[in-house]
């Protein structure tokens, strides 16, 4: 999949550049140095967003198994590359990446529910991103369709380990016991 023609090095931003964004309810995100800017989440992607972050609350404990957190919760995967997915997990081996601004480092799971003015850089920049960081779990929610798509890293890449449906219960490779019913999320 191809990716946008690198930003000249002269009009790069950077992490130090990420931390000056006002706190203004928009979501401000780095990639190859290039700035992009997205509105607040509607009302159903917070929605949708609440419930699976209860979930894996619920299910990481009171944080000895790790740390889940929202957006907008920065992710520092290189000083040009700054993120801000809708929920990040750190499990408790890798708590050190977290630091008082951002997760420094690769998380171990990302979440991104898609939304009409992002989806595009969800499946396809951000997915590579995430790919060649070394994210071993990504889960991409689709709200029109009531999907869940569960990507594993696997020998460098992204495989698909299930897709699930409004119906059925998602279960992660990552985290394993882990049960969400979906019909619990699409409400």
């Amino acid at each position: 999949m191809a990716l946008p023609a690198p930003v000249p090095a002269t009009y790069r931003l950077t992490f130090e550049d990420w931390l000056r964004f006002p706190d203004d309810g928009k979501l401000y995100e780095i990639i190859g140095g290039e700035l992009f800017v997205g509105p607040s989440p509607s009302w159903r992607h917070q929605l949708i967003g609440t419930e699976l972050l209860f979930r894996l609350r619920t299910f990481l404990g009171s944080g000895s198994r790790g740390r889940v957190a929202a957006a907008p919760a920065g992710v520092r995967l290189s000083d040009e590359d700054v993120v801000e997915p809708d929920l990040v997990v750190i499990l408790a081996e890798h708590r050190e990446r977290i630091d008082e601004s951002s997760v420094a480092g690769t998380p171990d799971l990302v979440v991104e529910i898609l939304s009409p003015g992002t989806a595009g850089r969800d499946l396809r920049v951000k997915r590579a991103l995430y790919e060649r960081s070394g994210i071993p779990e990504y889960w991409i929610v689709d709200p029109a369709a009531e999907t869940i798509q569960v990507l594993a890293l696997a020998e460098g890449a992204y495989r698909e380990a299930g897709l699930y449906r409004s119906d059925q219960t998602l279960t992660s490779p990552l985290l394993p016991g882990l049960e969400i019913q979906l019909a619990q999320i699409f409400l």
